[in-house]
């Protein structure tokens, strides 16, 4: 068969469309100037060149069909038009070129500024899938370009003089429609992006064709909303959208997704039969991560057009979304580009590009994404089905199983706020790429409360206030571990020795377990074979030992060095041992993220009907000590996952159980179906602190498969010495180092007085009063306090009650009482004299304290005063022990001058 090739002007179209005529010397019309009429010109042809592009898929279709043979194809009256048409459209842009030159040249033979020139070429999203072109399309010659000019009073056809601020309007105007926008990006776009669209546009027809086909063939659907009512719709053509536009065009219009019988669904997309119907809206944690994934795909689609490197993954994170691109060579990304990168994102937004799901195949989409080496690992080692989706808006086309927004518009207020390095799949071994992160946000409003918010957790930072105070720094000698200074672990202390106060009080007894371990010990446990890259092993004699990340497989030594009965259950062993883990050097964030810690960490052995019970027990124990910290927390039951492992009985009986002692503990829950661990449902703990962030420190996890890997038995009541025991692993402040992070800015250094380690500062007024200071601060620390005497006689008294307080010190005692920073009372009293007040304070967890200030004794005379100060500290019993360091009443009398 003969192949028929067209060839035809990037510019060509079918004259049968009517172009609108514009006069190239002159300014007459209504819309006033030049731009606009080649804007509308070059829309037109647009439009044209996608009509011509479709007559020429169904030229080709009808070839490959045999319709037209050797004998009849110079005389095929559909390719005689086409060449007919396209001789037309080249004499006409030749005249409007020539035309253009002219008024080029009549304009600078005047000595008017030039406003500027463009080559008069299609956007490259508008490629076709013709087999060549006309070479002369690919090039932009000098007579192509236009300039945009003021009107001039010495031409008739000129329009009249316009005024300051119409000029600037109609400035922006001619910008616009000649591109001129000031956006920064590369220019010519990426080859692989116009390539990657005519593969698309392709399959799109195509996939436009079978849904209007099912379309037509749609049944009648019942559509269930929230409130039980009942809608009509047809499959294949009712959307969500639709039927949200029924309900309430304000719903439609702040809606971010659908769930269609539970799932997220486009908005845009048909439904397929019989449903339940949710629109969701920003407030709702699911919308939130589709809203924030779709400007995922905005900020892709800017870096491309900006970069021109490879696109990697692009996903929403908690609080925001981020970017991965790998750029060639040692090319960065730079916080100098952020601006320009916004901008963009901006005309994405302002354009509200449509956002398309397509169904392609995996060998399709390998075709599709060949330029790109991580799209492809993607597919070959992650997709496994033969098909898979792809979203697109605007010239960006990305592997992605969505949802998302129904256009780029949705997206109203966008910030790129940070970048970093990291690496393919996390591995050091792999290439480096540049991560970009973003927020977004229906208005404004909101996100100048997230940088207001942002602006607050930066001044809350704690590696700043950890510096500032003192407390704890880190050494590039041992990056991970952290350096805790006296005064950082005095707080380190008082957090387990509060942990191990509460041990006693519930039933748990504290272990001490090696670090070191051979590598069988961890081949048993399964964390060799699944958690090895995480940990710092090396080699002994002729073997392999690690440093250990938990605790738990030395627990379950502990457990069965000897035989256990039931009468022994449940057994509850804490451990405070410290752990090591290989977290990769870019990724260790102050206290945050760490590779030595220690953590409150314990395990239950229990049987299954104890379950229930030590589950409110470890409840119990979280509740009392978030409220000594001030925290509210979430609660979330995670259940069984698809990737199971154990018998679905052991598994429904363990999550009844949990569910029990989830509504028996009082607090509202929420149930994340499918969430849990193969080995075990949990329940996840998040606490929210004083600025409104969630963090997860508690655990609370079932494990049933532990006890087998490790062959865990005990002698039950009926004599059987083969029953399993189940395993509750248990930590409530996790990571001591991260919840001191945690605590620093909850507190935002401003400690709490049981917590402080700056809790009493004594000022003397001159030096003859220093040795007396210094004997009230002895008196102070043999009391169990964290007391100092400012002894520098170089400073004023102001300025050492100023000191004092930037230190965040509990307690000034000097000539007056100062009590200027914090108190758990509930609010900052500021610089005052007490004569004489009463203040509960909380200077332990359990244990409260009336402090009493009493101003006595004073004398004055022509050179001074004094002032003696009794200060009486009387306990106030909750039935626990007293701590040791802290005597029943304390009686202290100083006098300062």
């Amino acid at each position: 068969m003969l192949f028929v090739f067209v060839i035809y002007d990037l510019f060509s179209c079918t004259a049968k469309d009517k172009v609108p005529h514009c006069e190239p010397r002159t300014f007459k019309g209504q819309r006033g100037d030049m731009a606009e009429c080649l804007a509308a010109r070059l829309t037109a042809q647009e439009e044209q060149i996608r009509l011509l592009t479709g007559e020429i898929c169904a030229l080709r279709e009808g070839l490959s069909r045999g319709l037209v043979v050797v004998g009849d194809a110079a005389a095929s009256p559909v390719l005689e038009s086409l060449r007919a048409e396209n001789e037309k459209l080249r004499y006409r842009l030749l005249h409007l070129r020539r035309g253009l030159q002219a008024e080029l040249e009549l304009e600078e033979a005047k000595g008017t500024r030039q406003q500027g020139a463009k080559c008069v070429k299609a956007p490259q999203k508008t490629t076709t899938t013709t087999t060549t072109t006309n070479s002369s399309s690919k090039n932009c010659n000098s007579k192509e370009k236009q300039t945009n000019k003021r009107p001039d009073s010495n031409d008739k056809a000129a329009a009249p003089e316009l005024k300051s601020g119409e000029k600037n309007k109609e400035k922006k105007k001619q910008d616009k429609a000649q591109g001129n926008s000031g956006v920064k990006e590369l220019k010519p776009w990426p080859t692989y992006i116009s390539d990657r669209l005519s593969l698309y546009e392709e399959l799109k027809r195509e996939n436009d064709a079978l849904l209007a086909k099912k379309a037509t063939n749609g049944k009648p659907i019942t559509v269930e909303l929230p409130d039980g009512r009942k809608v009509a719709g047809k499959a294949w053509v009712t959307t969500p959208y639709q039927c949200a536009c029924d309900i309430s065009q304000g719903l439609a219009d702040n809606a971010v997704i659908s769930r269609v019988n539970g799932e997220l669904w486009d908005l845009d997309r048909p439904l397929e039969q019989d449903c339940s119907l949710e629109i969701l809206r920003f407030d709702d944690e699911d919308a939130q991560a589709v809203y924030w994934h779709s400007s995922a795909h905005i900020l892709g689609e800017a870096m491309e057009r900006f970069f021109g490197g490879c696109l990697c993954y692009g996903p929403p994170i908690e609080n925001g979304f981020y970017y991965d691109m790998f750029l060639d060579g040692e090319k960065g990304v730079s916080s100098t580009e952020f601006g320009d990168l916004e901008t963009l994102c901006k005309t994405v937004m302002k354009e509200k590009q449509p956002f398309e799901r397509l169904e392609i195949s995996k060998e399709t989409l390998l075709r599709m994404f060949k330029y790109n080496k991580f799209k492809c690992r993607i597919l070959n080692e992650k997709v496994t089905t033969p098909t898979t989706t792809v979203y697109r808006c605007g010239p960006l086309i990305d592997l992605c199983r969505g949802p998302h927004v129904r256009h780029t518009g949705k997206i109203k207020a966008m910030r790129i706020y940070k970048n970093s390095s990291t690496y393919w799949e996390g591995r050091s071994d792999m290439e480096t790429l540049q991560r970009i992160y973003g927020i977004s946000f229906p208005d404004s409003k909101m996100l100048k409360e997230w940088e207001h918010f942002q602006e607050e957790a930066k001044n809350r930072d704690h590696r700043k206030i950890g510096k500032d105070q003192e407390l704890f720094f880190f050494h590039d000698l041992s990056p991970g571990s952290c350096f805790f200074m006296p005064r950082g672990a005095y707080i380190y202390n008082t957090l387990a020795e509060f942990i191990r106060g509460e041990y006693w009080r519930r039933g748990f007894q504290e272990v001490a377990s090696p670090n070191i371990y051979n590598s069988k010990l961890w081949e048993t446990s399964g964390h060799w074979q699944h958690y090895s890259e995480n940990m710092f092993s090396f080699p002994v004699e002729d073997d392999v030992f690690a440093l250990k990340p938990m605790n738990c497989p030395g627990h379950c030594l502990m457990f069965s060095h000897r035989p256990r009965s039931w009468r022994e259950l449940p057994l509850r062993l804490a451990d405070f041992g410290v752990l090591h883990r290989n977290e990769l050097s870019g990724t260790l964030t102050g206290l945050t993220r760490v590779r030595r810690f220690q953590q409150d960490d314990a395990h239950i052995f229990c049987t299954m009907d104890q379950i229930e019970s030590e589950m409110k027990g470890c409840l119990d124990f979280l509740r009392c000590v978030y409220d000594v910290f001030g925290f509210s927390f979430q609660l979330h039951l995670s259940t069984r996952p698809e990737k199971y492992l154990g018998d679905i009985a052991v598994w429904n009986q363990a999550e009844k159980q949990l569910e029990n002692s989830l509504n028996e503990f009082g607090e509202p829950w929420k149930l994340n179906p499918g969430d849990g661990a193969f080995y075990g449902p949990k329940i996840d703990i998040k606490i929210k602190d004083a600025i409104g962030r969630y963090h997860q420190c508690a655990t609370i996890q079932l494990d049933f498969q532990l006890p087998i890997r490790f062959n865990l038995t005990f002698v039950g009541k009926d004599g059987d010495d083969r029953v399993r025991p189940v395993i509750i692993h248990r930590a409530i402040l996790g990571s001591v180092e991260r919840m001191i992070a945690i605590l620093t800015e909850n507190y935002a250094g401003k400690w709490p007085l049981w917590l402080s380690p700056r809790q009493v500062m004594l000022v003397p007024v001159n030096p003859s009063c220093e040795d007396y200071a210094k004997s009230v601060c002895k008196l102070f620390t043999e009391a169990g306090f964290m007391a100092d005497a400012d002894l520098d006689s170089s400073c004023l008294l102001n300025k050492k009650i100023r000191n004092a307080q930037l230190a965040q010190y509990n307690f000034i005692l000097g000539e007056e009482v100062y009590y200027p920073i914090y108190a758990l009372i509930g609010h900052t009293v500021g610089r005052r004299a007490f004569s004489p007040p009463s203040l509960l304070l909380q200077v332990s967890p359990a244990i409260t304290f009336n402090v009493y200030f009493k101003l006595s004794g004073c004398q004055t005379s022509d050179k001074h005063h004094t002032t003696v100060i009794v200060v009486a500290i009387n306990i106030k019993e909750h039935n626990i022990q007293t701590p040791p360091n802290v005597g029943k009443q304390l009686s202290v009398k100083f006098a300062v001058i």
